[in-house]
């Protein structure tokens, strides 16, 4: 039995062919073959270096919209309370003027 190797594919390599095979309107398949790797090398290689390298970019673009959102579901609440608190309030000094 003769078992090979395992070539060792530069990273630079691999960017550059999941970037052809991403950009290239030829199947996976075909483009594997063309560089000369494994189709399942390559998909692997695709799902490996597509994702965002940087999770700085990952951050979310509408945290002052959060902030916002949670200040005023508080001030909603607060101000509930205090309608509700006036309402009976209201109601216990009608009672004592009849």
């Amino acid at each position: 039995m003769n078992q090979e190797k395992p070539k060792i594919y530069t990273a630079e390599f691999r960017e550059s062919s999941v970037k052809l095979a991403i950009e290239s309107d030829k199947p996976v398949a075909q483009t594997a073959r063309e560089i000369g790797v494994n189709e399942n090398t390559l998909h692997t290689w695709i799902s490996k270096y597509s994702r965002p390298v940087d999770n700085i970019k990952a951050v979310r673009t509408d945290e002052p919209l959060c902030e916002e959102l949670k200040r005023l579901k508080k001030e909603v609440a607060r101000l509930t309370e205090e309608r509700d608190l006036l309402k009976k309030a209201a109601a216990y000094f009608a009672k004592e003027q009849w």
